[in-house]
């Protein structure tokens, strides 16, 4: 009988690995979500088994073997060379890592998170700090073991930004800082100010909950492989096409934060389910890279959800299911004044401590602040216990607001928590692609305002799903940006579009 070539064995060995992390998300989506507090201990042990089984199977010589023998087959298509590429990628990272290590940050993450939690909610930072110190301890090992020559960031960064450096980020971040300052300045002098009062009210989060279903559905989410739930930091896993898990949290005096979170979530899932099937399990039959994820979530949150004509279709839908929405209870055409006040009230801009309730505006002021101080962290030039007095410093400085709690402060993220060291860029990475990727489907499809304001979805969908999501990591992120937009990764579409956004709502020049 005759072998399988090569190439068709190591695809069944990477599917195995493919599943096999599948199971791990789940296991992680349960402690977000549903595990009691007690299991947390012994959830940690389980998922550091579970990593280290991963890792070890992801690192067997076996793999190298096929890998070297594939490569000199020569009737292979493009994707599967471009699995190739993808799958020696990872196995050169991931052979420089030891099992011991890679089970051990594992362990560290799920029970770290577990104390994040504690100590959010007792607004108690040195409850956390030790695992913080131990989780930065982790990933300066990683990074060193990894290799690197600029700057031990690069290590961390590669695995969620293939292809990006941290040079490039300071370019890129110093850029986008001279385009924000003095547009964040020009709005602090204007005399304009949204009535943020129209948007006060008691809402029933059970209503929430079913309203913000109907928009999710409304924008492409197919429910039958997915699901919403709650937890403490709004997320998306994406086990597979078939089966992706989005949270948010609500306030019942907000109807708009876990609405815009869920959103914001849906962007993700949209993305994760609309990967190409034949391509699951396989190296790249994952999403691009976080940046690219991200500018998925934010383009569906910002630019959509945050538009005008998203909210002439939905301010009457939203006023009939909550009657007590201060100002706006009879607007039920979705036009005029109430419109007009509604839209420049979810559009406010105003500095704030809590990153993920943030504006468009000075949102990235706080990924910048994160990027400074994750980079000194890492690099040992920081301690641990300077962050929270540091935190309230910059800011003070950098925003013009100062937490009066750690809760508030360098408590308020999950990140550190579960390992994701030089992650916090790709949200900004995001927003930069999904201002590039909104400039060019507004010219691709003239009438996109015009869809949105019937409350039709489909012909964006579409658009990102040919550009975007159906390639997964079939081409490299400089490839996949030039094929989608037309030129490569750059600052200046999104401030183009702040500018044009906010000016005239702010009457400033």
């Amino acid at each position: 009988m005759t072998s399988r070539p090569p190439y068709d064995q190591l695809v069944g060995e990477l599917r195995e690995g493919g599943v096999l992390e599948s199971v791990q998300c789940l296991l992680e989506w349960d402690q977000e979500t549903l595990m009691p507090p007690r299991g947390a201990e012994r959830r940690a042990e389980e998922i550091a088994l579970l990593s280290r089984i991963i890792h070890e199977k992801k690192t067997a010589p076996r793999v190298g073997e096929l890998l070297d023998r594939a490569a000199g087959e020569k009737d292979l298509g493009p994707d599967a060379r471009a699995n190739l590429r993808e799958a020696r990628r990872h196995y050169e990272r991931a052979r420089k890592l030891p099992a011991d290590l890679v089970a051990e940050i594992a362990r560290t993450r799920s029970l770290a998170c577990e104390a994040w939690k504690a100590a959010r909610r007792a607004n108690d930072f040195p409850k956390f700090a030790p695992w913080l110190e131990k989780t930065f301890h982790l990933a300066r090992e990683k990074a060193s073991r990894l290799g690197w020559k600029d700057s031990p960031y690069d290590a961390l960064l590669e695995e969620h930004e293939p292809g990006m450096t941290t040079a490039r980020l300071v370019s890129l971040f110093g850029e986008l800082r001279k385009g924000l300052v003095p547009l964040v300045k020009a709005i602090a002098g204007s005399r304009r100010r949204p009535d943020r009062n129209l948007l006060s009210g008691k809402f029933p989060a059970a209503h929430q909950e079913e309203f913000a279903r109907r928009v999710a559905t409304d924008l492409g989410l197919d429910f039958s492989g997915a699901r919403l739930d709650r937890s403490a930091h709004p997320f998306c896993m994406g086990l597979t096409p078939d089966d992706v898990r989005i949270t948010t949290r609500y306030n019942e005096s907000d109807c708009l934060s876990a609405l815009f979170g869920v959103i914001h979530e849906t962007g993700h899932a949209l993305y994760d389910q609309g990967i190409a099937p034949e391509l699951v399990w396989t190296p790249i039959g994952q999403p691009r890279s976080l940046g690219v994820h991200e500018s998925q979530s934010r383009l569906w949150e910002n630019q959509v959800g945050r538009s005008r004509a998203f909210w002439s279709h939905y301010l009457p839908l939203l006023s009939e299911r909550f009657p007590s929405l201060s100002g706006v209870a009879h607007a039920r055409s979705g036009r005029g004044a109430d419109l007009d006040r509604f839209h420049f009230a979810v559009n406010q801009v105003e500095p704030s401590l809590i990153r993920t309730e943030a504006d468009e505006v000075t949102y990235n002021l706080h990924i910048l602040l994160r990027f400074d101080i994750e980079r000194d962290l890492l690099a040992g030039e920081l301690a641990v216990s300077d962050l929270p007095d540091l935190w309230r410093s910059r800011m003070a400085s950098d925003l013009g607001v100062r937490p009066d709690t750690d809760a508030d402060g360098v408590l308020q993220d999950i990140h550190w928590s579960i390992g994701l060291v030089a992650y916090f860029p790709t949200y900004t990475l995001g927003n930069m692609l999904a201002a590039q990727l909104h400039a060019r489907a507004r010219a691709d499809i003239p009438d996109l305002e015009v869809f949105f304001a019937r409350g039709e979805f489909r012909p964006l969908l579409d658009w990102l799903r040919d550009r975007i999501h159906r390639h997964g990591s079939r081409y490299e992120t400089e490839e996949l940006v030039q094929r989608a937009v037309g030129t490569r990764l750059s600052t200046a579409p999104f401030l183009d579009y702040l500018r044009a956004k906010y000016s005239p709502l702010y009457g400033i020049s």
